[in-house]
């Protein structure tokens, strides 16, 4: 794994930690985008939150860097269908008013960022300690 790999992990867990605790900060808001067709949407809120932070933590840790890039993927895919809404509804980010392009934006945008936590979290075939074995 290289430092600037591990770096970018770093700072992945440091935005998904603060995004993780904003949900139990910001539960309201966070409510707010959770699609009316689902219920219970403070506990989804909640669950969410919850998962953020501990998959942040588990994208630091070496042993679980790539399961935590793995399940990054599908995490952010079923939060997908809230930023869709949000951009549909019009639904400001907070107390700020967002552009109908910001707000489709950050729905484009979250496809990059699965591609990002999959790259970081991906250690080099050379330096991955299966392939080290079966070479002997």
């Amino acid at each position: 794994m290289t430092k600037f790999k591990t770096g970018v992990c770093w700072l992945i867990a440091a935005f998904f930690i603060f995004a993780g605790i904003m949900h139990f900060v910001q539960d309201d808001m966070f409510a707010a985008i959770v699609p009316p067709l689902l219920p219970f949407p403070k506990l989804i809120v909640w669950v969410t939150g919850v998962m953020e932070i501990i998959l942040a933590i588990m994208i630091v840790i070496p042993k679980y860097r790539q399961r935590a890039g793995t399940l990054f993927a599908p995490y952010l895919l079923a939060v997908l269908p809230a930023n869709i809404y949000m951009a549909m509804a019009g639904i400001p980010l907070g107390e700020t008013a967002a552009s109908p392009t910001a707000l489709w934006v950050r729905v484009a945008l979250q496809f990059p960022l699965i591609v990002l936590i999959w790259w970081a979290s991906r250690t080099p075939e050379r330096d991955h300690p299966i392939s080290k074995s079966s070479r002997r």
